[in-house]
């Protein structure tokens, strides 16, 4: 064998993990976003449903 086969393999495989590890922190964000965008939404929608919800108070003495 050779050493700088074996070498090149590491350095090589090292570099394969560094990428995934990237992707998947890059993949986490990117689903931590869509939750974020997800509940906005869902409020949003809430909100049209009943516009004016909270917006008076009716109170008699």
């Amino acid at each position: 064998m050779d050493f700088m086969n074996i070498a090149a393999l590491s350095t090589q495989m090292h570099t394969q993990q560094v990428l995934n590890d990237v992707g998947v922190a890059v993949l986490d964000q990117s689903l931590d976003t869509f939750k974020t965008m997800g509940d906005s939404m869902t409020k949003m929608m809430e909100a049209s449903v009943n516009p004016n919800l909270g917006q008076n108070i009716d109170y008699r003495i």
